[in-house]
């Protein structure tokens, strides 16, 4: 394996053992549920918006390796960011998961390396919905839709 392989690799196993913004935020001013119910991943994200910008977030639920390092680098990633930027955000990793672009890859930006960890999942299809299962929950809450978020 080569070391950027196995840095991803090391990115992608912290974030499962120890996950950033786990827990259920009690002043939440949005939030939204998902579930994968091809492998069984569930996920609630928790938002404190203020001036238009995602104050806080977290999330809390049970899934895959992937699933769970995705949501602990989406809160990361989106912490602080205005709505905007967290939809363009949304946008970019999605385009990076699924093949179609690699924006986060070629922005240079710091912030960004660590999401390219997960940029490996678009080789297996199956794993790209466990690696999107956050994100898609998370652009829910910030639309504030309550209907739960489906893989399928």
């Amino acid at each position: 394996m080569n070391e950027l392989s196995e840095l991803y690799q090391e990115v992608i196993l912290d974030h499962t053992r120890a996950p950033r913004n786990f827990f259920e935020m009690g002043d939440a001013t949005g939030s939204a549920a998902g579930h994968n119910p091809l492998c069984g991943d569930r996920v609630t994200v928790y938002l404190h918006l203020e001036n238009g910008r995602v104050k806080n977030v977290s999330f809390q639920g049970s899934g895959c390796a992937i699933s769970t390092a995705s949501a602990s680098l989406m809160t990361e990633a989106v912490k602080g960011k205005t709505l905007d930027e967290a939809n363009r955000l949304f946008n970019a990793f999605h385009d990076m998961v699924t093949g179609q672009a690699d924006p986060l890859l070629e922005s240079g930006e710091p912030e960004f390396e660590k999401l390219a960890a997960l940029a490996g999942v678009r080789e297996f299809p199956m794993r790209v919905k466990c690696a999107t299962l956050a994100w898609h929950t998370l652009k829910a809450a910030l639309e504030d839709k309550s209907e739960p978020v489906s893989t399928e």
